[in-house]
């Protein structure tokens, strides 16, 4: 999928913002719902899109469910970080979403492909990047038939793409191997816990910065 982004720029803010990647099967999005359970303090960004809401979705917290006519119009105010066009369906992630919620204190993570996290990290230079890794490629084959949901051919398709997402990891900030799921769960977290101890992110305490007498 084609990912595009305008508008580069840096807003410091009180909150970090994550990026993670992973191939499909790398237990990624069971990484984050653990973190978030267990961090109120990290949310997920809420993104745009065309496609129906599917039962049970709820307009806002799922998604924002908005018209071609009215995603093409974000666009054009180029008020996406990133977008993509998905099987005919547009998904978005909008600045201000992004955004409000920094200001507010809050970590925000993106689930997001390598694609999009470029497009993400040139238009917010801050973002703290992680990608998610299977021990090995056979313990990815593994996981995708355990699933039951792909036939063989499928499987095949969807490991070629995982290499190729893979061969992308060098450009993140952070890997996690999901070997074992408590240990990567706190590495997840660690990456998070040192994220909030940078010089970028404590000086905006009042405290720390009489502490350290700096003047920004």
């Amino acid at each position: 999928m084609a990912f595009q982004s305008k508008n580069k720029e840096l807003i410091m803010q009180a909150g970090s913002l994550f990026l993670i990647s992973a191939p499909s099967g790398a237990g990624k999005t069971s990484l984050v719902n653990a973190a978030l359970n267990a961090d109120p303090k990290l949310v997920v960004s809420v993104s745009h899109t065309t496609r129906p809401a599917r039962g049970g979705e709820v307009d806002g917290e799922n998604y924002f469910f908005v018209s071609d006519d009215q995603f093409v119009q974000m666009i054009d105010e180029g008020k996406f970080l990133e977008h993509a066009n998905v099987f005919g369906k547009r998904y978005g992630t909008s600045k201000a979403e992004v955004a409000a919620k920094r200001a507010l204190g809050q970590d925000v993570i993106l689930e997001i492909d390598w694609q999009g996290a470029q497009q993400v990290r040139d238009a917010i230079p801050d973002a703290i990047s992680v990608f998610v890794l299977p021990p090995s490629v056979d313990e990815l084959a593994a996981r995708l038939t355990s699933r039951g949901e792909d036939t063989a051919q499928s499987i095949e398709k969807r490991l070629g793409e995982a290499k190729l997402d893979m061969s992308q990891a060098i450009h993140f900030d952070f890997l996690v191997i999901n070997a074992d799921f408590e240990k990567a769960l706190q590495d997840f977290t660690s990456v998070v816990s040192a994220a909030r101890l940078t010089k970028a992110v404590q000086l905006q305490k009042n405290d720390v910065k009489e502490l350290v007498g700096a003047d920004i």
